[in-house]
């Protein structure tokens, strides 16, 4: 590849965009006509998914360049378990505080904290952990519940809300979820027909390039780190596309302003002083091995699973019919489900993949006309 490509920063200085944009989707095309079949590309991350649709990025590419949305989005993952949990511990009375990402997302049987709280229950929105710290020692009579979710990126600031002196009545429900697991389940399938991975910015600001490595070593599976806006993403295509016209799987960074190859060590650290690795599930995929943060032994005096007087489990978590699985694995599009923008619409969810602004489905609802494929 030119350097023109790799220092894409450099190179948009004094550059039209649209020229730059026209450049880059030209290279696409070329390097996948010389490739010479079709190719399929996964990106893991919710946000790019809304880049992708928001901008049209498809309706731009040959029709057999297929980019196919995977399990990028850490709302959508997050066991039904951690709503019903959270409800049962608002019904005891405790204050649930969360993120208002969640605040939508149905059980299994379609109950949500919104309900909840419409119900009278004292479940609170705020914008940071650092609010619900807050609330803990406003009212230190009351047990205050954290909602803790999301992927790598998110988890550092629970990690330092417990590192750091927290009231004794600060709990949190942590359901913190890890993405290289979760490619390992992609890349096993033996009928995933990927052909390389955008990987996940955010992620990787935390986590670096380094854990990626082995998918490209191992599996023969490039990989490259994407940026958000569609210029970043497009780059990212044309760098994965000359890695399999080169059949030289690697991990390349395009994304150089804020990843590393290391990621940020102190991110790194503090989840290593909080949390453990262990068996965790993914909603709608199941169980997949290492692929969770639980509370280390240190702070369990801290974990709300220990105020439920029962663990909840459920083994169905997912509404009938609702194909959210198959969605965040990539194998349907959300137009393959027959509940989508039929009974299933971004007022009336059935699952968590249309209420999260990260979700494929609310994304593929809210921006169809942009010709998603």
């Amino acid at each position: 590849m030119s350097s023109r490509f790799k220092d894409h920063s450099s190179m948009r200085k004094g550059s039209d965009i649209r020229t730059y944009a026209k450049e880059i989707i030209s290279s696409i095309s070329e390097k996948f006509n010389q490739i010479g079949r079709p190719v399929k590309i996964m990106h893991v991350c919710g946000t790019h998914e809304t880049t992708v649709a928001k901008s049209g990025i498809r309706s731009l590419l040959p029709d057999e360049l297929e980019i196919i949305s995977g399990p990028g989005c850490p709302v959508c993952v997050c066991p039904a378990e951690h709503v019903t949990s959270a409800i049962q511990l608002a019904k005891d009375g405790h204050i649930i505080v969360t993120f208002g990402d969640m605040f939508k997302v149905p059980d299994q049987k379609l109950v949500t904290l919104a309900r909840a709280k419409s119900e009278g229950l004292d479940i609170r929105i705020v914008y940071s952990v650092t609010d619900a710290l807050k609330i803990a020692r406003e009212n230190p009579d009351r047990k205050i519940v954290w909602l803790g979710i999301g992927f790598e990126t998110t988890a550092p600031m629970t990690a330092y809300s417990l590192m750091n002196n927290p009231p004794a009545n600060y709990y949190v429900l942590a359901d913190f979820r890890l993405v290289p697991p979760a490619l390992d389940v992609l890349i096993s399938d033996p009928n995933h027909g990927l052909d390389g991975f955008i990987l996940p910015g955010h992620v990787s600001t935390i986590i670096g390039t380094d854990p990626y490595e082995r998918f490209a070593s191992e599996d023969k599976m490039p990989g490259v780190v994407g940026g958000f806006d569609p210029i970043d993403f497009l780059i990212a295509m044309d760098m994965i596309l000359q890695q399999i016209l080169e059949n030289k799987p690697r991990v390349d960074n395009a994304y150089p302003q804020v990843v590393s190859k290391k990621g940020n060590q102190m991110a790194l650290d503090a989840l290593e002083e909080v949390f453990t690795i262990a068996d965790a599930k993914w909603r709608g995929i199941g169980t997949i091995p290492q692929s969770g943060y639980e509370l280390a032994d240190k702070y369990k005096q801290h974990d709300a699973r220990s105020l439920l007087k029962e663990p909840i489990v459920l083994d169905n978590d997912l509404f009938k019919g609702c194909q959210c699985g198959s969605v965040i694995l990539g194998k349907i599009k959300p137009q393959e489900c027959g509940h989508f923008l039929k009974r299933c619409t971004p007022e009336t969810a059935l699952g968590p993949c249309m209420v999260s602004d990260e979700g494929t489905c609310r994304i593929a609802a809210l921006y169809q006309s942009k010709v998603i494929r």
